[in-house]
Protein backbone atom coordinates (compact mmCIF):
# COMPACT_ATOMS: atom_id res chain seq x y z
CA UNK A 1 0.00 0.00 0.00
CA UNK A 2 2.78 2.44 0.93
CA UNK A 3 4.67 1.71 -2.30
CA UNK A 4 1.54 2.25 -4.39
CA UNK A 5 0.76 5.53 -2.62
CA UNK A 6 4.35 6.69 -3.08
CA UNK A 7 4.26 5.89 -6.80
CA UNK A 8 0.95 7.75 -7.24
CA UNK A 9 2.26 10.73 -5.30
CA UNK A 10 5.50 10.85 -7.31
CA UNK A 11 3.60 10.53 -10.58
CA UNK A 12 1.26 13.33 -9.53
CA UNK A 13 4.18 15.56 -8.61
CA UNK A 14 5.92 14.76 -11.88
CA UNK A 15 2.81 15.61 -13.87
CA UNK A 16 2.37 18.80 -11.93
CA UNK A 17 5.96 19.77 -12.65
CA UNK A 18 5.50 19.03 -16.36
CA UNK A 19 2.71 21.57 -16.75
CA UNK A 20 4.97 24.37 -15.53
CA UNK A 21 3.17 24.96 -12.25
CA UNK A 22 5.26 25.39 -9.12
CA UNK A 23 4.24 22.37 -6.99
CA UNK A 24 4.64 24.50 -3.85
CA UNK A 25 2.35 27.27 -5.07
CA UNK A 26 -1.30 27.31 -4.01
CA UNK A 27 -2.28 26.38 -7.58
CA UNK A 28 0.20 23.49 -7.67
CA UNK A 29 -0.89 22.21 -4.27
CA UNK A 30 -4.59 22.24 -5.04
CA UNK A 31 -4.03 20.66 -8.47
CA UNK A 32 -2.11 17.82 -6.83
CA UNK A 33 -4.90 17.29 -4.28
CA UNK A 34 -7.61 17.33 -6.95
CA UNK A 35 -5.65 14.80 -9.02
CA UNK A 36 -5.45 12.49 -5.99
CA UNK A 37 -9.18 12.94 -5.40
CA UNK A 38 -9.90 12.07 -9.03
CA UNK A 39 -7.72 8.96 -8.95
CA UNK A 40 -9.31 7.77 -5.70
CA UNK A 41 -12.88 8.39 -6.84
CA UNK A 42 -12.21 6.79 -10.24
CA UNK A 43 -10.99 3.61 -8.55
CA UNK A 44 -14.00 3.57 -6.23
CA UNK A 45 -16.41 4.27 -9.07
CA UNK A 46 -14.71 1.55 -11.10
CA UNK A 47 -15.50 -0.93 -8.35
CA UNK A 48 -19.15 0.10 -8.37
CA UNK A 49 -19.47 0.01 -12.15
CA UNK A 50 -17.76 -3.34 -12.64
CA UNK A 51 -14.58 -2.01 -14.24
CA UNK A 52 -12.66 -3.22 -11.18
CA UNK A 53 -13.60 -6.09 -8.83
CA UNK A 54 -15.40 -4.80 -5.75
CA UNK A 55 -13.25 -5.05 -2.63
CA UNK A 56 -14.99 -3.75 0.49
CA UNK A 57 -11.76 -3.14 2.39
CA UNK A 58 -10.20 -1.17 -0.46
CA UNK A 59 -13.42 0.72 -1.03
CA UNK A 60 -13.57 1.70 2.66
CA UNK A 61 -9.92 2.77 2.58
CA UNK A 62 -10.68 4.84 -0.52
CA UNK A 63 -13.61 6.48 1.26
CA UNK A 64 -11.38 7.53 4.16
CA UNK A 65 -8.73 8.84 1.77
CA UNK A 66 -11.33 10.72 -0.28
CA UNK A 67 -12.81 12.25 2.87
CA UNK A 68 -9.37 13.38 4.03
CA UNK A 69 -8.58 14.85 0.63
CA UNK A 70 -11.98 16.56 0.42
CA UNK A 71 -10.96 18.78 3.35
CA UNK A 72 -7.60 19.85 1.90
CA UNK A 73 -7.82 21.85 -1.34
CA UNK A 74 -9.81 24.83 -0.02
CA UNK A 75 -6.90 26.18 2.00
CA UNK A 76 -4.97 26.53 -1.27
CA UNK A 77 -7.39 29.04 -2.80
CA UNK A 78 -5.88 32.42 -1.90
CA UNK A 79 -8.05 35.44 -1.15
CA UNK A 80 -7.37 36.87 -4.62
CA UNK A 81 -7.17 34.94 -7.84
CA UNK A 82 -3.72 33.54 -8.48
CA UNK A 83 -1.90 33.49 -11.79
CA UNK A 84 -1.32 30.35 -13.78
CA UNK A 85 -3.18 27.76 -15.78
CA UNK A 86 -6.02 27.21 -13.34
CA UNK A 87 -9.28 25.50 -14.22
CA UNK A 88 -10.99 27.66 -11.60
CA UNK A 89 -13.33 30.34 -12.91
CA UNK A 90 -13.20 33.88 -11.57
CA UNK A 91 -16.47 33.11 -9.77
CA UNK A 92 -14.49 31.17 -7.15
CA UNK A 93 -13.27 34.51 -5.82
CA UNK A 94 -16.34 36.53 -6.73
CA UNK A 95 -18.81 34.16 -5.01
CA UNK A 96 -16.76 32.87 -2.07
CA UNK A 97 -19.77 32.11 0.13
CA UNK A 98 -21.29 29.79 -2.48
CA UNK A 99 -17.91 28.20 -3.23
CA UNK A 100 -17.34 27.51 0.47
CA UNK A 101 -20.89 26.15 0.81
CA UNK A 102 -20.24 23.63 -1.97
CA UNK A 103 -16.91 22.70 -0.37
CA UNK A 104 -18.69 21.98 2.94
CA UNK A 105 -21.31 19.93 1.10
CA UNK A 106 -18.57 17.77 -0.45
CA UNK A 107 -16.94 17.32 2.95
CA UNK A 108 -20.32 16.30 4.37
CA UNK A 109 -21.08 13.65 1.77
CA UNK A 110 -17.57 12.18 1.89
CA UNK A 111 -18.03 11.93 5.67
CA UNK A 112 -21.35 10.14 5.13
CA UNK A 113 -19.61 7.75 2.74
CA UNK A 114 -17.02 6.91 5.39
CA UNK A 115 -19.81 6.23 7.88
CA UNK A 116 -21.58 3.73 5.62
CA UNK A 117 -18.30 1.94 4.85
CA UNK A 118 -17.91 1.03 8.52
CA UNK A 119 -20.35 -1.83 7.94
CA UNK A 120 -18.18 -4.99 8.01
CA UNK A 121 -20.09 -6.65 5.17
CA UNK A 122 -20.00 -4.07 2.38
CA UNK A 123 -21.32 -4.75 -1.06
CA UNK A 124 -21.31 -2.60 -4.17
CA UNK A 125 -25.09 -2.11 -4.19
CA UNK A 126 -25.00 -0.52 -0.71
CA UNK A 127 -22.29 1.93 -1.77
CA UNK A 128 -23.91 3.19 -4.97
CA UNK A 129 -26.22 5.82 -3.43
CA UNK A 130 -23.63 7.35 -1.07
CA UNK A 131 -21.03 7.42 -3.86
CA UNK A 132 -23.58 9.03 -6.20
CA UNK A 133 -23.93 11.83 -3.62
CA UNK A 134 -20.17 12.36 -3.62
CA UNK A 135 -20.06 12.47 -7.41
CA UNK A 136 -23.03 14.87 -7.49
CA UNK A 137 -21.28 17.19 -5.02
CA UNK A 138 -18.16 17.21 -7.20
CA UNK A 139 -20.23 17.89 -10.31
CA UNK A 140 -22.18 20.73 -8.66
CA UNK A 141 -18.99 22.58 -7.81
CA UNK A 142 -17.42 21.90 -11.20
CA UNK A 143 -20.54 23.16 -13.00
CA UNK A 144 -20.41 26.49 -11.21
CA UNK A 145 -16.72 27.05 -10.63
CA UNK A 146 -14.58 25.05 -13.08
CA UNK A 147 -13.72 25.93 -16.69
CA UNK A 148 -13.64 22.40 -18.07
Amino acid sequence: MFKRLTVVLLATLALTACDGVDPNSPLGQRKAIFKQMLKTSEDMGGMLRGRLPFDGVKFAEGAVKLDTLAHEPWQHFPQVRDEGDSSARAEVWERQARFQDLARQLEGVTGELVTVTRNPSLDAAQMKAPMDKVEAACKACHSEFRNH
